[in-house]
């Protein structure tokens, strides 16, 4: 399945064999934006610098290898988002085994079709693609659980947690999320895009209108009362923000939400 999506994602290639670079900079160089790197070492390097959407590397590498460089991604908050795919010669159950433990959300054994590898990364960036519209689009659901297909989680979670702390100061900007997480503005707004679809402020917009959600199904304040806890200016924008966002008023969705509660309780 060919990416539609209409940012050209980032992949960085790990391998300290040139021709193994180069074949992989061949299939994938018509889809995605190639960063090569020779080792674990400069890899981390770049991550330091540049916005990596994905990581494919090989497993013997001097200095830092594969499955180092895996675990550092994968323990870092700040990077934990990005699938990793490793690569090795090594066919054995055991290496599968490490790899996977090290964080690697696919291993992928050489020799191998590129096709094959395409297909992993396609099915890497759709699942991401699949777990952002759901987050987006249902009132009920606050940041996604953390699990293998969500690597991003932990940076999500930390980022709603915060939000929800602070919703009622009602100047919450984005320079506080970028404060919170230590990172500049401009990578926070992309790690938030790419995980999300949102921006920092759409994404504190979100969180409000998912706590107000929240609220409506476990307290009895008035509407008026949850606006005001959520950081809304006034009810009638809490309102609005509710129904553009989720199609229902929040009125209706208190009321629709306690009817089935009650029903399931009492199906007889």
């Amino acid at each position: 399945m060919h990416n539609s999506n209409k940012v050209k994602y980032s992949i960085m290639i790990v391998d300290d064999n040139p021709d193994m670079i180069e074949f992989l900079e061949d299939a994938l160089s018509d889809r995605y934006y190639i960063i090569k790197a020779s080792d674990g070492m400069e890899a981390i390097h770049y991550l330091d610098d540049s916005p990596i959407d994905l990581i494919v590397s090989d497993v013997m590498m001097p200095l830092v290898d594969g499955f180092e460089l895996c675990k550092q991604v994968k323990e870092d908050v700040q990077l934990q988002h990005i699938p990793f795919i490793m690569l090795t010669a090594k066919n054995t159950l055991k290496a599968k085994i490490e790899g996977l433990e090290h964080g690697a959300d696919v291993y992928l054994e050489k020799p191998f079709l590129p096709d094959l590898l395409l297909a992993h990364i396609d099915s890497l960036f759709r699942n991401r693609q699949h777990i952002r519209f759901h987050y987006n689009h249902s009132p009920a659901r606050t940041v996604p659980n953390h699990n293998i297909e969500n690597p991003g989680s932990d940076f999500l979670n930390k980022l709603n947690l915060f939000i929800t702390e602070h919703m009622g100061l009602r100047t919450l900007c984005v320079d506080h999320l970028a404060a919170c997480m230590h990172i500049s503005r401009p990578t926070l707004f992309r790690r938030i895009k790419l995980l999300s679809s949102l921006s920092p402020k759409e994404l504190i917009n979100m969180a409000r209108l998912k706590k107000g959600a929240e609220l409506l199904l476990q307290s009895s304040h008035k509407i008026y009362e949850i606006s005001n806890m959520v950081g809304f200016s006034s009810p009638s924008h809490f309102v609005r923000n509710f129904i553009r966002e989720f199609g229902i008023s929040p009125k209706t969705y208190r009321r629709n939400q306690l009817t089935k509660r009650a029903s399931s309780k009492n199906p007889f």
